[in-house]
């Protein structure tokens, strides 16, 4: 890249996410370009370029991300792909934002911050999208002033209109709860150190043997609690709401009233069906905050320490939710070059 050239990205998985990440490049963000896409299925891949001039097509990430033109990665692949494609852009010395998770596992994700580490300067970024959703930032905002005094506690839900048919019990701790995870330790400037997990009887509109709903506490190194009702086949809207209680006062988002209709003698609002609308916002902001400070020589927003510290907690969430009782997190000792 050079002057005013747009970011050239290489982007690893063309699925949902892939390819939404693709149109937001294309169409809605400025400063960067789809260079280069590899996917397993070539057919997929294939597809999704059809339309960008100039980017090539590759089945494996490694050749991807030595394509002409190519100055950075976003990789969107499936968790499990991630660490390989990590490590290879860190041969490149590319930079990255990674689609949470950075991996599925503490052991996995501990290695890649030691890859990085190794390096001797940051060179991801992951994708924990709520951290640019403007209400949160709000939140943060707030929270930052000390005007509400310490907080004492979080109180987060998140419910899905209908799981996929993959979906398990311990997927609602690493795939949903992971969010919150990260919400919890940003907002609080904590880390997390004990995990229980309570489950009601789980309701009939999931499907049988899936523990739905669960009730997830978090502790942490800070004297507070951030609880998490995690309700995957609610069936009626998506909700992402978190309410703050500090010594001085409380706060509030997520309560998706922006407009209010009174007619027929009736009043009310719409509920979102999905995190795509309720979260486009944020993942166009993120997105544009990634690029720019990419175009700068800068690395920002989540880091790989981060991202290794939600695979710690959930890991020890699918414990506790498994084992019963109360599990704490095991952390080793973070790097300097995470701050």
């Amino acid at each position: 890249m050079h002057g005013n050239e747009p970011l050239g990205i290489a982007v690893i998985g063309t699925g949902r996410m892939g390819a939404d990440h693709m149109r937001r490049i294309d169409r809605v963000i400025s400063g960067a370009r789809v260079a280069a896409v590899a996917d397993t299925d070539a057919e997929r891949a294939r597809a999704v370029a059809a339309g960008i001039d100039g980017c090539t097509v590759h089945t494996d990430p490694a050749a991807a991300m030595a394509a002409a033109g190519v100055d950075a990665v976003l990789v969107a692949s499936p968790g499990p792909a991630h660490e390989a494609a990590l490590l290879a852009a860190f041969e490149r010395d590319l930079p990255v934002l990674c689609e949470k998770p950075l991996t599925p596992d503490a052991a996995s994700a501990l290695r890649v911050v030691e890859a990085e580490q190794a390096l001797g300067h940051r060179r991801v970024q992951v994708g924990f999208m709520r951290r640019y959703d403007a209400e949160y930032v709000r939140l943060k905002t707030l929270l930052e002033t000390g005007q509400l005094g310490r907080p004492l506690m979080l109180h987060n839900r998140h419910r899905n209109v209908a799981s996929s048919p993959f979906f398990t019990s311990s997927m609602l701790i690493t795939d949903s709860v992971s969010h919150e995870v990260d919400v919890t330790r940003w907002l609080l400037g904590q880390e997390i150190t004990a995990v229980t997990v309570h489950a009601p009887a789980s309701s009939s509109g999931a499907p049988d043997g899936l523990r739905d709903p669960q009730f997830v506490v978090l502790e942490t190194d800070g004297g507070a609690l951030s609880d998490v009702e995690i309700f995957v086949n609610c069936g009626f809207g998506y909700q992402v709401q978190a309410e703050i209680v500090c010594e001085r006062g409380t706060a509030r988002v997520g309560d998706g009233h922006h407009l209010v209709a009174q007619a027929a003698g009736r009043w009310g609002g719409t509920i979102t069906q999905d995190w795509t609308e309720r979260f486009a916002q944020a993942y166009d902001d993120e997105l544009r905050a990634w690029v720019d400070t990419t175009r700068r020589g800068e690395v920002g927003g989540p880091s790989t320490w981060d991202g290794y510290a939600a695979a710690a907690v959930c890991e020890a969430g699918v414990r506790a939710l498994e084992e019963g009782g109360r599990v704490e997190v095991e952390l080793a000792e973070k790097p300097a070059l995470y701050g």
